[in-house]
């Protein structure tokens, strides 16, 4: 596999410039750098989020009666992550 050297960068660098204009870079720029810091914060963090279905929640309501609320996001609940 060939190296890129510093000509083939500058080319690189141009059609990027010409396809997103020099307004832009910036903005481009930031979104990559948050999104690697936050897919790093993601892959060092063990926790994980627990979601628990309330189906079995919603058919014990049901069978005493009680009314089953419409909301479609009452469907699981989520635990709180622990920072650390």
């Amino acid at each position: 596999m060939p190296n890129i050297g510093m000509g083939e960068l500058v080319v690189v660098l141009l059609i990027v410039l010409l396809v997103f204009g020099a307004n832009r870079l910036p903005q481009i720029g930031d979104g990559i750098g948050k999104a690697i810091k936050n897919f790093k914060r993601g892959m060092n963090s063990d926790d994980a989020i627990e979601v628990t279905p309330q189906s079995a929640k919603r058919v014990a309501a049901n069978a005493s009666g009680s009314k089953l609320e419409a909301d479609d996001a009452q469907d699981a609940e989520v635990v709180e992550r622990k920072n650390g």
